[in-house]
């Protein structure tokens, strides 16, 4: 230990200003690594988790980026009409999410109301943590409707507990009974960009069906055509209905399948991530000739007490275990503000009320997370190994070691 401490204190921070640089380096290099691999992970779990819609037959639909949307044109006659011919000629999953809603909560968490139909409950595939799955056969306003809560509000409203509210899309007073509880940090990848993803710990999931649609309003109905997707269909079907929304609301859509969808998204998604593996292994280089410089720079500064602990036993498997006690230290302490800054960023959904952002999660932490900090660990080892044994090897040259060492 007193070894250790002469080294950090009289040769390593010897020049603690690169010393310092060094160690932004290897933070910004950390963050920068910990981004892209969290970002990889991600988007790996949304490619699983549209695999189901990543078929022939199966097309979703995009409001046109380059048309000229003019939403205060369209009128519920319009909308309706065309979820007319939807029920009438084609099976189509839909989910809309994020009607913000009143609705008491042990958080005091905004909570959002999502409205999925049959189809699209079946490809999502939703794992309950209790209760029972959705009834979608149901008369709506006649009875009441069995929902799902996310786990953020299973506290609150348990299963089998009743809730009365007026529904956000149809301004109606409805009577909701607990159906289940979605799992912890339940989410829904964006089609277009799988590595996005909403979280539902405090949604209220509501099952529709034909009657419901007619029944809800504008915004029900101008969402839902935004990610609707239809199944076992044509491109020739897909164009149809392309014409007939066009021709009722004047919105313009895409109707583009899955893999179209993920080729656009990959066009500039492993640009950006090869600028960002580019820029991280740039910064590891300079670190590891940094490090090593400086170590032996330091050496070479306070070379008679470093000659003083050579002919009082030092010798190379000491000097190298010393060197990788020091820099697991630094490794150690990088990772530390990197975990405090990841948990900090979580809490803060918690903090701002975020409800889409919230998650559970080991200190904070979820699954992504701690799966990008081993992947950091992981780089952090090589880095460390590289470091510490270019050193000794340098060190082995300096003539004061010549047959001491050894």
């Amino acid at each position: 230990m007193r070894i250790l401490k002469f080294f950090i204190t009289k040769i390593i921070l010897k020049r603690w200003i690169l010393v310092l640089g060094m160690v932004l380096l290897l933070l910004l290099a950390n963050y920068l690594t910990f981004t892209a691999a969290r970002s990889m992970i991600s988007t790996f779990q949304g490619y699983q988790e549209i695999e189901t819609l990543n078929q022939e037959g199966t097309f979703i639909a995009n409001l046109d980026p380059n048309s000229e949307a003019d939403f205060d044109r369209i009128e519920i006659n319009d909308t309706q009409k065309v979820y007319e011919y939807l029920n009438s000629n084609y099976t189509y999953a839909l989910q809309v999410d994020g009607f913000v809603t009143s609705l008491d909560n042990k958080h005091d968490m905004e909570v959002s109301f999502n409205y999925i139909n049959e189809e699209a409950y079946k490809t999502k595939q939703f794992g309950l943590s209790q209760g029972n799955h959705l009834n979608f056969n149901y008369q709506f306003n006649k009875e009441e409707i069995l929902v799902l809560v996310g786990a953020g509000l299973a506290t609150t409203y348990p299963v089998g507990s009743n809730i009365e509210i007026t529904d956000p899309v149809t301004q109606q007073l409805v009577n909701l009974k607990v159906q289940g509880v979605l799992e912890k940090n339940t989410h829904r990848s964006n089609f277009y960009a799988p590595n996005s993803k909403n979280y539902f710990n405090f949604s209220v999931f509501l099952p529709i069906n034909e009657e419901f649609i007619q029944s809800a309003g504008l915004d029900l109905h101008v969402n839902g055509l935004m990610d609707i997707v239809l199944l076992d269909s044509t491109k020739e079907q897909a164009l149809n209905l392309k014409e007939l929304i066009q021709e009722n609301t004047g919105l313009e859509f895409n109707f583009f399948n899955q893999q179209e969808n993920l080729n656009y998204f990959e066009d500039y998604y492993i640009s950006s991530l090869k600028i960002i593996c580019i820029i991280t292994l740039i910064l590891l280089l300079i670190l590891v000739c940094l490090a090593t410089w400086n170590t032996l720079v330091s050496i070479r500064l306070m070379i008679k007490d470093f000659t003083i602990h050579l002919l009082v036993g030092l010798n190379h498997s000491k000097l190298r275990a010393i060197f990788y006690s020091y820099f697991g230290l630094l490794f150690s302490i990088n990772l530390a503000i990197l975990f405090v800054i990841t948990a900090f960023n979580r809490y803060g959904f918690w903090l701002s009320k975020n409800s889409i952002l919230a998650t559970y999660g080991v200190f904070g932490l979820i699954s992504m997370d701690w799966f990008a900090l081993l992947i950091v660990l992981l780089i952090d080892l090589i880095i460390g190994f590289a470091i510490v044994e270019l050193a000794i090897r340098k060190i082995k040259s300096i003539p004061i070691s010549v047959g001491v060492l050894d």
